[in-house]
Protein backbone atom coordinates (compact mmCIF):
# COMPACT_ATOMS: atom_id res chain seq x y z
CA UNK A 1 0.00 0.00 0.00
CA UNK A 2 1.26 3.69 -0.54
CA UNK A 3 0.37 7.19 0.60
CA UNK A 4 1.36 10.43 1.34
CA UNK A 5 3.20 11.85 4.65
CA UNK A 6 1.67 15.27 5.30
CA UNK A 7 2.65 17.65 8.29
CA UNK A 8 -0.47 17.85 10.02
CA UNK A 9 -0.21 20.98 11.82
CA UNK A 10 0.71 22.89 8.32
CA UNK A 11 -1.28 20.35 5.96
CA UNK A 12 2.03 20.54 3.70
CA UNK A 13 2.38 17.44 1.86
CA UNK A 14 6.17 16.23 2.85
CA UNK A 15 6.73 12.51 0.99
CA UNK A 16 3.76 12.08 -1.78
CA UNK A 17 4.82 8.67 -2.63
CA UNK A 18 5.24 6.70 0.98
CA UNK A 19 4.73 2.79 0.82
CA UNK A 20 3.62 0.98 4.25
CA UNK A 21 5.74 -1.92 4.89
CA UNK A 22 4.32 -3.89 7.68
CA UNK A 23 5.25 -7.59 6.95
CA UNK A 24 8.42 -9.37 7.45
CA UNK A 25 10.13 -8.96 4.42
CA UNK A 26 8.95 -6.14 3.29
CA UNK A 27 10.76 -4.28 6.62
CA UNK A 28 14.26 -7.05 5.75
CA UNK A 29 14.31 -5.67 2.52
CA UNK A 30 13.95 -1.80 3.38
CA UNK A 31 15.74 -0.21 0.81
CA UNK A 32 19.12 -2.64 0.51
CA UNK A 33 20.23 -2.49 -2.94
CA UNK A 34 18.32 0.14 -4.38
CA UNK A 35 20.46 2.85 -6.58
CA UNK A 36 18.39 5.95 -5.38
CA UNK A 37 14.81 7.54 -4.03
CA UNK A 38 12.91 9.58 -6.42
CA UNK A 39 12.02 12.94 -4.94
CA UNK A 40 9.06 12.52 -2.86
CA UNK A 41 9.82 9.08 -2.38
CA UNK A 42 9.85 6.84 1.20
CA UNK A 43 9.20 3.88 2.42
CA UNK A 44 7.65 3.72 6.01
CA UNK A 45 8.68 0.75 8.28
CA UNK A 46 5.41 -0.23 10.53
CA UNK A 47 5.91 -2.42 13.85
CA UNK A 48 3.15 -3.72 16.19
CA UNK A 49 4.34 -1.66 18.81
CA UNK A 50 7.09 0.73 20.07
CA UNK A 51 10.31 0.29 20.94
CA UNK A 52 13.78 0.68 20.39
CA UNK A 53 15.23 -2.16 19.66
CA UNK A 54 12.16 -2.85 17.32
CA UNK A 55 13.14 -0.07 15.21
CA UNK A 56 16.56 -0.29 14.81
CA UNK A 57 18.29 -0.04 11.40
CA UNK A 58 21.27 -1.39 9.55
CA UNK A 59 23.08 0.28 6.84
CA UNK A 60 24.65 -2.92 5.20
CA UNK A 61 23.99 -3.31 1.72
CA UNK A 62 22.73 0.65 1.33
CA UNK A 63 24.53 2.24 -1.65
CA UNK A 64 23.13 5.78 -0.15
CA UNK A 65 22.81 7.65 2.44
CA UNK A 66 19.04 8.12 4.00
CA UNK A 67 17.19 10.36 6.44
CA UNK A 68 15.84 7.82 9.25
CA UNK A 69 12.56 9.52 11.33
CA UNK A 70 11.75 7.85 14.29
CA UNK A 71 7.63 8.28 14.53
CA UNK A 72 5.75 7.12 17.70
CA UNK A 73 1.93 5.95 18.35
CA UNK A 74 0.86 9.12 18.43
CA UNK A 75 2.11 9.87 14.69
CA UNK A 76 5.19 12.55 16.56
CA UNK A 77 8.37 12.69 15.30
CA UNK A 78 10.39 11.84 18.52
CA UNK A 79 14.49 10.93 16.63
CA UNK A 80 15.96 11.42 13.51
CA UNK A 81 19.24 10.75 12.02
CA UNK A 82 21.40 10.85 8.81
CA UNK A 83 22.16 6.96 8.00
CA UNK A 84 25.25 6.39 5.76
CA UNK A 85 26.01 3.44 4.11
CA UNK A 86 27.47 0.16 5.46
CA UNK A 87 27.25 1.27 8.79
CA UNK A 88 25.74 -1.46 11.85
CA UNK A 89 23.26 -0.12 13.49
CA UNK A 90 21.02 3.16 14.41
CA UNK A 91 18.83 2.82 16.86
CA UNK A 92 15.83 5.68 18.31
CA UNK A 93 16.81 7.67 21.40
CA UNK A 94 13.15 6.82 22.28
CA UNK A 95 10.69 4.44 21.12
CA UNK A 96 9.10 4.39 18.04
CA UNK A 97 6.42 2.55 16.19
CA UNK A 98 7.52 3.72 12.71
CA UNK A 99 10.50 4.12 10.94
CA UNK A 100 10.04 6.59 8.10
CA UNK A 101 13.56 6.20 5.47
CA UNK A 102 13.75 8.32 2.44
CA UNK A 103 16.06 11.32 0.94
CA UNK A 104 18.57 13.19 3.21
CA UNK A 105 17.11 16.72 2.31
CA UNK A 106 13.66 15.83 4.31
CA UNK A 107 15.67 16.22 7.84
CA UNK A 108 15.63 19.42 7.02
CA UNK A 109 12.01 20.04 7.04
CA UNK A 110 11.01 17.65 9.35
CA UNK A 111 11.92 18.90 13.14
CA UNK A 112 11.30 16.47 16.25
CA UNK A 113 8.15 17.27 17.81
CA UNK A 114 6.15 17.39 14.40
CA UNK A 115 3.00 15.92 14.23
CA UNK A 116 2.61 13.87 11.23
CA UNK A 117 -0.50 11.99 8.63
CA UNK A 118 0.31 8.79 6.19
CA UNK A 119 -2.99 9.31 4.15
CA UNK A 120 -3.99 6.17 2.08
Amino acid sequence: MTGRLINRTTGQILLGQVSWCSSYWCKLRGLMLRRRLTVGEGILLVEPFASRAGTAIHMLFMLFPIAVIWINTEFIVVDKTLAKPWLLAYVPRIPAQYTLEASPELLERIPVGTQLEFQR
